[in-house]
């Protein structure tokens, strides 16, 4: 970069004086305006003498600002981004607590092991919540956050998928972890993703209780279970080790309550303490958008006590906390350490195991965010850069990719389909997955598919109507799924060249209950069409916040007296379903149909 431009800015006078100035690599034109002393619009001028077309809030990187920095009569040395002094500064206040002000807090433990060891079935019964009821295919496909009581004493447990898919998720459970449950079937033994289990909570240098289920089945063996743990080092303490060990079964409850009492015992040993008195600082398990409420995360509060009225900063984005709900959805006015928390008041979807942190004003959080999204538009700059290099390749013949775009409803889901995928491939196909996000199929997606002839992959997404449209006219295939497992096999077949069908769920329409109309046998549902259309005999899904309540066909389809055939989108209808009728206003009414297709 010449300094040209810089000479171009004749007529302004100059300082006197030369005065040092630190700048980051990359800086907000307002951030650049206020460290230089002088008026946004100046700034804007000088860069489009330069050549550069910039707004206020727009970044500018280092090599552009020195000019303008020289001009002013600054000497300009690149440092760090502004925000990370601040927040180390924070941070350190927060682990460099006085001992003082530290206090016990309660454990945070993650369950893991194999699929199918019943990880979920024992923190039902624990929890008295049946979750896995209202799961697909009986598998946890979010993570959750609960707390029981143990006679006064709080356990904070989170809830990890149960298939290997969610490897990703689970290590990052352990570095939120004090104290890690390790499950093993005691019929089965230790499984390929137990070892997987031991291996994340070894590197977290997480302490384990082994619990060994299913003891209520005929032919448990728990020393058979023993044995194999020793061969993983994993020693419990009837063999000489250090690992406690507890029979129980999540059928009937034996053993459950001295499980819960060796985790409190092993959180007694390891001294847990927090200072609730600092700025507040924990991890996000999850996050969703809702239609009514907005950007939702799930957090865990690690030091200080976050209260509602405070100003956050959470990865990318930031919030004044509207309000806060703890694991039972009750609001509550502040959160502790070690407490799960609902947060409401963010201005976007963080990820899956962004930091929050409170600052100390809107004014501090929005420079720090401002700067991280500035930073991350660098780097997804040089992302796309690789990427037009590996387009390059494609169709020499040398490497056949698949391109793919993934849509998930949480950043969770997002990142374990990503972890999973990129594994898959062979030296002849690789997979490229060119873009990921959360949130509904847009147009934007069907244009990028379309341009780089990939294929959508949606994980509970809903497809926009005009995206649907434009996905038929330009030959763009979505494949939506409700099971995790099933997208990978999908996948994998696909790159293998497997002659197996596949079977595509179609996205027909979808449907909001405004009524419900109480009939001699069962009851009707007064819906309004929103997307699509909806027919009769249809295989439907019925969403309630967000969780699928009812699966099932459509028996009755009316509209006023008349029974139909179909119903488009923005008229109204009578639906009736065969064995269901807890429908409630609010819920949704998703249709769809599968067909079978080969790779």
């Amino acid at each position: 970069m010449t300094t040209d431009g810089g000479a171009q800015t004749a007529g302004r006078v100059r300082q006197s004086e030369s005065r040092e100035i630190e700048i980051p690599r990359t800086i907000t034109v307002g951030e650049l305006a206020d460290r230089l002393g002088q008026d946004p619009v100046d700034i804007i001028k000088n860069l489009m003498r330069m050549g550069i077309m910039a707004s206020v809030t727009q970044a500018v990187e280092f090599e552009s600002v020195v000019p303008i920095a020289q001009f002013y009569g600054f000497e300009v040395t690149e440092g760090a981004p502004a925000h990370e002094a601040s927040l180390g500064e924070r941070m350190g206040q927060a682990t460099g607590s006085d001992d003082a002000n530290l206090e016990p807090r309660p454990p945070v433990v993650t369950v893991l092991g194999h699929v199918d060891h019943g990880k979920t079935s024992i923190l039902d019964s624990i929890r008295k919540a049946d979750v896995i009821s209202g799961e697909a295919g009986g598998i946890t496909q979010h993570i959750g956050a609960y707390q029981v009581s143990d006679n006064g004493r709080l356990v904070t447990f989170l809830d990890t998928p149960g298939h290997e898919a969610f490897t990703s998720l689970r290590a990052r459970g352990a570095h939120v972890t004090d104290i890690a449950i390790l499950v093993v079937d005691a019929n089965d033994g230790v499984m390929p993703q137990t070892i997987e289990a031991i291996t994340h909570a070894k590197a977290g240098d997480v302490p384990v209780v082994v619990a060994i289920n299913k003891m209520d089945v005929p032919g448990a063996d728990p020393e058979r279970v023993k044995r194999q743990l020793s061969e993983q080092e994993v020693l419990v303490e009837d063999w000489g080790g250090d690992v406690v060990s507890v029979p129980v079964s999540a059928k009937t409850g034996d053993g459950l309550s001295q499980l819960l009492e060796s985790v409190l015992l092993v959180a007694e040993i390891s001294e847990l303490k927090a200072d609730p008195t600092t700025a507040a600082r924990g991890t996000i398990i999850e996050a969703r958008l809702e239609a009514n409420r907005g950007p939702i995360a799930t957090a865990l509060i690690q030091s200080g006590t976050l209260r509602t009225g405070s100003t956050v900063v959470v990865g990318a984005t930031w919030g004044r906390v509207r309000a806060l709900t703890d694991y039972q959805g009750e609001r509550i006015q502040e959160a502790l350490p070690s407490t799960p928390v609902e947060v409401l008041g963010l201005q976007d979807i963080p990820r899956s195991g962004d930091v929050l942190e409170q600052v100390g004003s809107e004014r501090e959080a929005r420079a720090i965010v401002t700067e991280r999204v500035a930073a991350a538009k660098v780097a997804e700059t040089q992302q796309l850069g690789s990427l037009e290099q590996l387009a390059s390749q494609i169709g020499s013949g040398e490497v056949q990719d698949l391109n793919l775009i993934i849509k998930t409803d949480v950043h969770g889901s997002l990142e374990a389909i990503r972890s999973s995928l990129e594994r898959l491939g062979t030296e002849e196909t690789r997979v490229i997955i060119l873009h990921g996000g959360v949130g509904s199929i847009t147009e934007g997606d069907i244009l990028l598919a379309s341009a780089s002839g990939a294929t959508i992959l949606g994980f509970n997404a809903r497809v926009e109507t005009a995206a649907r449209r434009l996905a038929d006219t330009q030959s763009v295939e979505i494949r939506n799924y409700t099971i995790i497992y099933q997208l990978i096999e999908d996948i994998q077949n696909t790159l293998t060249g497997l002659a197996a069908p596949l079977f595509q769920e179609i996205q027909e329409g979808a449907a909001e209950i405004r009524q419900v109309f109480e009939m001699r046998r069962n009851k009707i549902a007064g819906c309004v069409v929103t997307d699509g259309r909806i027919r009769r005999g249809s295989m439907t899904r019925v969403v309630r916040r967000g969780e699928t309540v009812y699966e099932g066909p459509i028996s009755s389809l009316r509209r006023f007296r008349d029974e139909v055939r179909e119903v488009n989108s923005g008229q109204e209808c009578g639906i009736g379903m065969e064995g269901f009728s807890e429908f409630e206003e609010g819920d949704l009414i998703k249709a769809f149909h599968r067909e079978e297709r080969r790779p």
